[in-house]
């Protein structure tokens, strides 16, 4: 018989990598509707933006870096929740800027809520079109007839 070259992996070890965070939920990994129906329309556009983000002690639902910007997609249980405010306040002294939608938005309409989040990440860019033409470069130019 042959030897095992690796001990044997119990039964009950998880394999799936999100399992390997005690923190991380399920949910967390893969997202909430909501949060997958927005990145589906926002990963297409420019700035760029992050999905479930580590800033500090804290994990973004998006995140544009480039906009120091935080969007936050919430539920009805985090309405004047403490929790939130502190941590909104902290990434504030961070130099972020949170944005939040609530899950009912998303819902009824994702492409306002989408374009809501593209035009905040414009206004923290200093006014600039979050998706601008695409750059020439690289392009030859035909000559004037």
């Amino acid at each position: 018989m042959r030897k095992a070259r690796h001990a044997p992996r119990p039964n009950n070890v998880p394999t799936h990598k999100s399992h390997t965070h005690p923190t991380r939920t399920r949910a967390a990994f893969h997202g909430h509707p909501e949060e997958r129906k927005i990145w589906h329309l926002l990963s297409r556009y420019r700035p760029r933006f992050t999905r479930q983000l580590p800033i500090g002690p804290y994990i973004a639902d998006f995140a544009c870096r480039q906009a120091k910007l935080v969007v936050e997609i919430d539920g009805g249980q985090h309405a004047q929740s403490k929790r939130d405010m502190v941590r909104d306040e902290w990434l504030r002294r961070e130099g972020w800027t949170v944005f939040r939608v609530w899950n009912s938005d998303v819902h009824e309409n994702p492409i306002g809520t989408a374009e809501a989040i593209l035009a905040r990440a414009a206004e923290c860019l200093g006014g600039t079109h979050p998706q601008p033409l695409p750059s020439r470069e690289g392009r030859t130019r035909r000559p004037i007839a």
